[in-house]
């Protein structure tokens, strides 16, 4: 048999890594329901922005509508990227991609979702089944992007191999000179629009001291369904 390594940890710096948490979240301060509970949490999440402190209980959030979407093929791989929030509402979270993506791929052959926002001592987990957005939802939300983002979404073919970056930069090079004459209004492309994660799931985390965490969830069967709220042991 192997002697086990005197250095199990090989990296201790990391191991030690960590913060001091002193958030809660008590039953008695429950919103009726998780959208309500979610914008709450996402507002203070946007004054968050930037804030740090020395004390070792960070609460600086970077970019609060920045959330891990969780993807499976068909056959159960999983994949994870980050994606950005542009919508919410008691219907659901959205987010926009190309519809030739990996991501969009594995939506519509397997359309379920989860997604994770993390904002410091809090963080915030939906599950549930995946729509796609209506053409208008899109073309509004299209047209509302810089012009930048908008030759973008038409120069890359995502998730497609490129042979080098130059490859990238003359397909944005030909989309620019496509729609000059068009100046602002360039449409969206038909491969390009939002999905809507519908969450039949909402678990709310708040950090607390020994890591004897504060886990929340909301469950409920079906859309039309009552939610049930429930405490999970850390």
């Amino acid at each position: 048999m192997d002697t086990p390594s005197q250095n199990i940890i090989h990296h201790p710096e990391v191991a030690a890594m960590r913060l001091t948490y002193n958030q809660h979240l008590l039953e008695s301060e429950l919103l009726p329901d998780p959208f309500a509970q979610f914008e709450a949490w996402f507002a203070d999440a946007r004054a968050a922005v930037g804030n740090n402190n020395s004390s070792g209980s960070s609460t600086a959030v970077g970019e609060p509508n920045a959330m891990n979407l969780a993807t499976a093929s068909k056959q159960g791989r999983p994949s994870s990227r980050m994606v950005l929030l542009k919508d919410f509402d008691p219907h659901g979270f959205v987010f926009y991609t190309n519809y030739g993506s990996r991501k969009a791929n594995e939506l519509d052959e397997n359309p379920f979702a989860a997604l994770t926002f993390y904002w410091g001592q809090r963080s915030v987990r939906i599950e549930g089944p995946v729509e796609r957005v209506s053409k208008e939802e899109s073309d509004a939300y299209f047209a509302s992007r810089p012009l930048g983002s908008r030759i973008g979404a038409w120069a890359s073919p995502q998730s497609t191999l490129l042979h080098n970056r130059e490859e990238l930069d003359a397909l944005e090079r030909h989309v620019k000179a496509k729609f000059d004459a068009k100046g602002e209004n360039i449409p969206r492309p038909d491969f390009w629009g939002g999905f809507r994660v519908v969450p039949d799931r909402i678990e709310f985390w708040a950090g607390r001291a020994s890591r004897l965490h504060d886990r929340i969830v909301y469950a409920r069967a079906a859309p039309d369904k009552e939610w049930d709220v429930s405490r999970l042991a850390p």
